[in-house]
């Protein structure tokens, strides 16, 4: 537990609250463990606020922690005896969940499975003990849903599905149906399991953004570097290094660029530049040059020289730290989709016990009935009303959709997912990496003396043994080419603006038009330039003895079935729109091709501000496509967030569905399936409460018995996994 201090959290020293109320409250962070659903963090948050002297509380699922504003007459204690009577636990704010605490919250579902095999081995080598080897693991399974549904009857939510369980569990081992009973137990724990796991893994995710920014720095002061300073200790206006290969901790301004040699045509800022990969925040594959001045964010990478920089971010709030809170946040703003059985326990529960008291009762007390008959009949109605077939009846469904999607390459991570998918009126696409192959392509060579073959032979040359992407795709193009790559000598790197050296006894250089003396800045290659980059490109000049030999264009190419997908959802009424961090030509230039709406040098916010206004618009909801860390909030702040499969794992662990195998027109796919799915869904309710009601309806007649309760589950629980395993057969989506 850590209580905050007076400069960043609440506390008596008068700082605000969670909901502004100032003064004489502390605020708590912990970290809370053991929930495997959205209703679980709003069944903690109930019971918390409903405690005297707790003023808010907020549990952000996703990344499990608890913030709870109170007074000082609450003890922290208090506040822990709460959570552990509603079965989590939690831990101090610095804590870190060992992998083995994991598997510890399920070991009440590993023991019943292991009963429950044990039973079914009974059952076989002695059919005589069958039915009693069950009691033992429906006992084990029913006491754990018997101790949520008290605890929680005590915090005011009397009809969760945990009482659903508990009743239907009790009532089949009254009438000795202890199958029905371990059945109905292990099929629903495992589920929750499932649903844990997901979880567990979306957490995963976020600690891995978190982790981009190192923890440590190197702080010069008074020209001395101190080593491993803590990055939490960092303070604007702090100078620190940063080496070749490592990372920003935190959001900097660029200072200086150490140890440069310059060439002759750059200019005189030329040592205060610096080249930084921030692809894992801004998503573009091409590394970007930042001059003296230039804010640079936490996470990016240093591709060139050791760089000086001064501090801008406060402690806690650099551009990482940022990502995680729209995360957090988006969390809370998208309501949780309710589970349609905790839905329909919160009147179907009640409804049950209620209307078999009254048979047990009514018959005996007004007409004299035997005690004994109708307490049977009202057991067997328990049975009945017993909703194995309703509540197998949509994970059926929901696992055979997901099996159906997996076949074709998309991965969706559970059955809220998969019915919001039938939802979607509008996709937002990234573009690096999503609507384009993610890596730039040389798309023109212009000549102006001599041939391409002769500019990109120069241009090889100079760039072999680059790792830098513009270098790779020279090195590429010249290769499927078949152009005779010579040799270059005194290859000199000149950070953020190309590089040079000898080939063959001439002096070439390989360097951006910006970085280029007025006197090369003739009017028509400044024209060519500009039209090229018009088009999305990427432009390079190749000099030989300081004469200009000719252009090269690079940039990222448009995925072969991009265009077909946009068609197919355009066909389906959706509408698309592309948002990216590149500059606005090159984003008009992909958009254009496919025909489709843009914007752009949108930052991780600017992309959730994105996604806010498109569905502020209530043309229906919206789903986002991307792969990278940068676009995490925008996924998660969608209603639905797809991930490309190749993408970051933080944008795969954070979204709610993935294309395993990139193949974007499986997008109409999915969306078809989940259409279908929701068919089968509807089918499979009617048809389970619709037997149930037939047999209810019967037995209070006196027409069957507890047989025919035993069939009507039996058999709906059949109809409903048949009807739902149309959706595995070919052609479905």
């Amino acid at each position: 537990m850590d209580k905050c201090s007076s400069t960043h959290c609440s506390s008596r020293a008068g700082s605000q609250s969670l909901s502004g109320a100032a003064a004489d409250v502390l605020r708590y962070k912990w970290f809370i463990r053991g929930m495997d659903c959205g209703s679980c963090a709003a069944k903690v948050e109930k019971a918390l606020a409903g405690m005297q002297g707790v003023s808010q509380v907020r549990v952000v699922y996703s990344t499990e922690r608890l913030l709870v504003d109170m007074d000082s007459s609450v003890k922290p204690q208090a506040i822990k005896a709460k959570v552990d009577e509603l079965g989590f636990s939690i831990e101090g704010s610095q804590a870190t969940a060992e992998e083995s605490s994991f598997w510890r919250l399920h070991l009440d579902l590993l023991l019943l499975g292991g009963l429950t095999v044990l039973a079914a081995l009974v059952y076989l080598q002695v059919p005589g003990w069958g039915e009693l080897a069950f009691y033992a693991p429906a006992i084990v399974g029913v006491i754990p849903f018997i101790r949520k549904s008290v605890a929680q009857a005590k915090n005011g939510s009397w009809f969760g599905v945990e009482t659903l369980m508990s009743v239907a569990a009790i009532g089949a081992l009254v009438l000795g149906e202890t199958f029905e009973a371990t059945l109905v137990l292990l099929l629903f724990s495992i589920g929750q399991m499932l649903e844990s796991v997901a979880a567990h893994k979306a957490r995963a995710g976020v600690q891995s953004l978190m982790e981009l920014a190192p923890d440590t720095a190197i702080r010069i002061e008074s020209g001395q570097r101190i080593n491993d300073v803590p990055a939490e200790f960092l303070q604007p206006g702090d100078l620190i290094e940063v080496r070749p290969g490592d990372r920003l901790p935190v959001d900097c301004i660029l200072d200086d660029n150490v140890g440069n040699n310059v060439g002759n045509n750059v200019g005189d800022n030329a040592s205060a530049m610096g080249v930084f990969d921030e692809s894992a925040l801004t998503g573009e594959s091409i590394p970007v040059t930042r001059l003296r001045g230039e804010k640079v964010m936490a996470g990016s990478l240093v591709v060139d020289k050791v760089v000086r920089v001064t501090v801008v971010s406060k402690p806690g709030s650099n551009a990482i730290d940022r990502i995680v809170q729209l995360i957090e946040e988006a969390e809370e703003r998208r309501a949780p989709i309710a589970r349609l059985v905790d839905r329909f326990s919160a009147w179907y529960t009640p409804l049950v016990i209620g209307i078999s008291a009254l048979v047990m009762l009514i018959p005996p007390l007004l007409f004299g009935a035997s005690w004994y008959a109708w307490t049977y009949k009202a057991l067997t109605l328990l049975l009945i009303a017993c909703p194995c077939a309703l509540v197998v009846s949509i994970p059926a469904a929901v696992t055979s959709g997901l099996a159906a999607a997996a076949r074709f390459g998309a991965l969706i991570k559970g059955g809220a997912a998969l019915e919001q998918l039938r939802q979607v009126k509008h996709l937002a696409f990234d573009k690096t990496g999503t609507l384009t192959e993610g890596k730039p392509e040389v798309t023109a060579v212009e000549p102006f003396s001599g041939s391409e073959a002769d500019v990109l032979s120069l241009a090889a040359a100079i760039e072999q043994g680059s790792s830098h992407p513009l270098a790779t795709a020279i090195m590429n193009r010249a290769k499927t080419s078949g152009i005779t790559v010579h040799e270059a000598e005194d290859v000199v790197v000149m950070p953020g603006t190309g590089v040079k050296g000898v080939v063959n006894g001439r002096s070439v250089q390989v360097t951006s038009p910006k970085a280029m003396t007025e006197s090369l800045q003739q009017r028509d290659l400044a024209e060519r330039i500009s039209t090229l980059e018009s088009l999305g490109n990427t432009v390079v000049v190749v000099l030989a003895d300081q004469q200009v030999q000719g252009l090269i264009a690079l940039a990222d190419t448009l995925r072969n079935d991009a265009a077909e997908a946009v068609q197919r959802l355009k066909a389906m009424g959706i509408s698309s729109t592309m948002l990216t961090g590149d500059n606005r030509r090159a984003a008009a230039a992909i958009a254009g091709q496919l025909g489709i709406d843009y914007r752009a040098e949108l930052l991780p916010e600017d992309k959730v501000n994105a996604i806010r206004e498109l569905q502020a618009n209530g043309n229906g909801a919206v789903a986002m496509v991307g792969d990278g860390i940068n676009d995490a909030p925008a996924l998660k702040s969608a209603e639905l967030g797809i991930a490309m499969g190749r993408g970051s794992d933080v944008a795969l662990e954070t979204a709610d569905a993935a294309l395993t195998h990139e193949r974007l027109p499986e997008l109409a796919g999915m969306i078809s399936l989940s259409q279908k799915t929701a068919r089968i869904v509807r089918q499979n309710i009617v048809l389970a409460l619709g037997i149930n009601t037939l047999f209810l309806l019967t037995t209070l007649s006196g027409i069957t018995g507890l047989m025919g309760a035993v069939l009507s589950d039996v058999g709906g629980t059949i109809l409903v996994t048949l009807n739902a395993m149309r959706l595995l057969k070919r052609g479905q989506r």
